[in-house]
């Protein structure tokens, strides 16, 4: 009786394992050949994600459903069942996240393919990224309540959260009013297209680009690897500059203070071929002039442009130094300079 009791629960336990293992393994079989049969989307590939999910919601469902008659802990019963049902909950929810964020993923992918636009890519990308964290906020929501009602006096619980959630709410609403307002910002930044991952800003004289977007808040990388955080809320109640928004390309401008007596007219055609050499430019404009004159030097503008903000960034730095360089060697005369020279007399007066 004492080996009966002791192999009946190895016995269950051990096929129930046994049971799992070959299941997530002709799981991960018709997966791959699901797979190979349609390469054209990368669905398959991230199902194969959930193997590991799958099998612990399997080997749980198989104890569940046999603990009483393997006699598994046979003086804790309610014990047993009620783990067991926990743990049930917890990976099925894991599984459906794990689920839906390969379904998304997928369509994503597919649509990135398509899609020749980049803003467009972007624009869904942030879409998918703030469905993907709803979807698991809501999955975890819900198993989370759901192991709490297994528990008898959490039931009453409820019931009496029920009966005051009108109360509750408007103190809640109060309360995480704040919170909130960032839930409610990011869901109109995913769906309102003002600001997509990727995009470059410029917020409180910080230049850098998008990097990731929640519910809550925003993570924007500077050009020095920095990383500012801000609410959400932020970039729908203030101004800010999008250099990505209506298309990446910009105009950019260099500009150079010289001596009144500059060859302006041969920095014109040095400057064109400077734009010719330089990778950077994308051809769209480029033009040289004098805008602004004091008592000692010029001021000379150059106009260019590129094709996003990383590339003009460099042909300024590149356009500015080729003609500096240029200047000293073949006409320093124009550089500025401070004027020791004695002035003249003043003509006489009749």
């Amino acid at each position: 009786m004492e080996t009966e009791n002791f192999l009946r629960p190895v016995t269950v336990i051990g096929g129930a394992l046994v049971a799992t293992l070959i299941a997530g393994r002709l799981l991960d079989l018709l997966l791959r050949r699901a797979d190979a049969r349609h390469p054209e989307t990368p669905l398959w590939e991230l199902l194969r994600r959930c193997r590991l999910p799958f099998q612990v919601v399997l080997c749980t469902c198989l104890l569940r459903g046999s603990y009483r008659w393997a006699g598994v802990l046979p003086d804790h019963p309610v014990g047993v069942g009620r783990f067991l049902t926990l743990v049930l909950i917890a990976s099925a929810a894991w599984l459906a996240v794990r689920i839906a964020t390969a379904a998304v993923d997928s369509t994503y992918a597919r649509y990135a393919a398509a899609t020749a636009d980049e803003a467009r890519v972007r624009r869904v990308r942030t879409q998918v990224t703030l469905i993907q964290r709803v979807v698991a906020a809501v999955v975890v929501v819900v198993a989370a309540a759901a192991m709490l009602l297994t528990f008898p006096p959490m039931r009453a619980v409820g019931a009496s959260l029920l009966a005051s959630a009108g109360v509750l709410g408007i103190v809640v609403g109060i309360a995480a009013q704040s919170s909130l307002g960032n839930l409610f910002a990011g869901l109109q930044i995913a769906f309102g297209d003002t600001v997509r991952i990727g995009d470059t800003v410029v917020v409180d004289k910080e230049w850098g680009r998008v990097e990731e977007i929640t519910l809550t808040f925003l993570t924007v990388r500077t050009w020095d690897e920095r990383r500012i955080t801000m609410p959400v809320s932020y970039f729908t109640s203030k101004p800010y500059e999008n250099w990505s928004r209506g298309g990446a390309q910009m105009t950019g401008t260099v500009f150079w203070h010289l001596d009144h007596s500059a060859p302006v007219a041969l920095m014109r055609e040095r400057f064109q071929q400077i734009l010719e050499e330089l990778p950077e430019w994308d051809g769209r404009g480029g033009g040289l002039a004098v805008t602004d004159t004091t008592p000692h030097t010029v001021q000379i503008r150059g106009v260019v442009t590129a094709k996003d903000a990383d590339d003009l960034w460099t042909l300024r730095c590149a356009v500015r130094e080729r003609l500096i360089t240029w200047l000293a060697a073949h006409h320093p005369y124009a550089l500025p300079r401070i004027a020791i020279a004695q002035a003249p007399p003043a003509p006489d007066t009749p």
